[in-house]
């Protein structure tokens, strides 16, 4: 219901400020370019249908049905059920509906680990399939279910331990040192993801004080405060060439223990794969009206004005109490984030082109790109492809989670550049 409400309301506030340019213009305004406003907006729609057809649905199938056919495979020869019982003991507290040894603790933190080495290609079927392994639990199918919502959450968090891609965009762009943004990114995503954790958990009567709870967390603290220590001693090119080395080692480490895991057990490789690999196409073609739907209602949004209004708001206000407003020229960013992740990343860009890739503004920007995921696009794919259509508060939870990240980013950056 609360995604339905959303989705109208990009709608309505384009449409009332798409009028109030017109009149403005008409009583002379033509600064506001009242006349335009509608003709990019119809293009904007058309736009972003293609894109979610033609860029994303239709290049996804290739991926979905490489990667469902691999976990076919892996879950046939007891590789995601190995998996899921290491993980048991942390995520049967954060998951507490997902039976004991259920394959989706395996499916879970495989879609996790992914997203934290920056593998958006592998980390977005392992997520669908985590998500449709969660929906087999669901008791009522048109509606999230706490783990469900719970794994959308940390998802939208989007903690990623190795922003390779903002970084190169940052060395293209002229920054004198490309990677001083990777330990505040690290700090501000985490917060994001913590913020995911409490929230979600609040609203489930989750003990986040269990004993294993706190010492899951404290672990992978003190992994991410190690791994950020380790990268802060290396150059640019040399984080660069290790990560993407520890990635995808690491996910074809995962292939070949499937494939010899099913050797060992006889199981008809071949015919698995075949089978998954079904369920990838069929999902890719699922989300497509999902998908068009959200992005277009952003596009819409972002069209008409709207979002730059709420920015220059937000400025005159930080400006009539007298405080610093250096972080406002960041902010298109941070509100496109969890509408967008490419019109995020090109707002970045934009920013860092028309500040300097080492201004306070640039590298805030891309804080903020790293900080939190795309929270409607994740919302959109991942519910729609199980057919879920009552999200109850998995998008409050996830606007929370990226709200986090977009405060603890602000004090971060003025704490290393500020």
């Amino acid at each position: 219901m609360l995604l339905n409400y959303i989705w109208i309301s990009f709608f309505l506030v384009a449409l009332l400020v798409a009028i109030a340019k017109v009149v403005l213009h008409f009583v002379g305004h033509p600064e506001f370019g009242g006349l335009d406003i509608f003709p990019a907006i119809i293009n904007a729609t058309f736009e972003s249908s293609e894109l979610a057809v033609m860029k994303i649905a239709l290049p996804l199938i290739g991926v979905m049905t490489l990667w469902l056919g691999l976990m076919k495979i892996g879950e046939e020869a007891g590789a995601i059920s190995w998996l899921a019982k290491i993980v048991n003991p942390f995520f049967s507290r954060l998951f507490p509906q997902v039976p004991k040894g259920h394959p989706a603790h395996g499916n879970i933190i495989m879609n996790f680990s992914a997203n934290m080495l920056g593998l958006d290609n592998a980390a977005t079927p392992l997520g669908l399939k985590a998500m449709q392994s969660l929906q087999e639990l669901n008791p009522q199918k048109d509606t999230a279910s706490n783990s469900q919502i719970m794994f959308l959450v940390l998802n939208t968090s989007g903690l990623t331990m190795i922003p390779i891609t903002i970084m190169m965009q940052r060395k293209i762009l002229g920054a004198a040192d490309a990677s001083d943004i990777f330990i505040p990114l690290l700090m501000a995503t985490y917060c994001s993801t913590l913020a995911g954790i409490i929230a979600v958990a609040i609203w489930q009567k989750i003990n986040l004080f269990d004993k294993v709870l706190l010492a899951w967390i404290g672990g992978v603290t003190s992994f991410i405060g190690g791994i950020i220590w380790y990268l802060s001693t290396l150059t640019q090119e040399q984080i660069a060439v290790r990560s993407s080395f520890a990635g995808n080692i690491i996910l074809f480490g995962i292939i070949s223990a499937f494939l010899i895991a099913a050797l060992r057990k006889k199981i008809n490789v071949y015919d698995a794969f075949i089978e998954g690999a079904k369920s990838g196409f069929e999902t890719s073609i699922k989300i497509i009206p999902y998908l068009v739907a959200m992005l277009v209602g952003i596009a819409v949004f972002r069209a008409s004005g709207a979002m730059d209004i709420i920015v220059q708001g937000i400025a005159y206000c930080v400006q009539a109490i007298g405080g610093r407003t250096e972080f406002v020229d960041a902010l298109p960013t941070a509100f496109m984030k969890p509408l967008s992740g490419s019109g995020a990343r090109a707002l970045m860009i934009e920013t860092m082109n028309k500040y300097g890739a080492d201004s306070f503004a640039g590298r805030l920007s891309c804080i903020f790109q790293g900080a939190a995921d795309t929270t409607f696009y994740i919302v959109a794919l991942y519910f729609g492809s199980v057919g879920i259509r009552n999200t109850r508060y998995a998008v409050a939870g996830g606007l929370i989670a990226d709200l986090a990240g977009v405060i603890a980013a602000v004090f971060i950056a003025y704490m290393f550049f500020g």
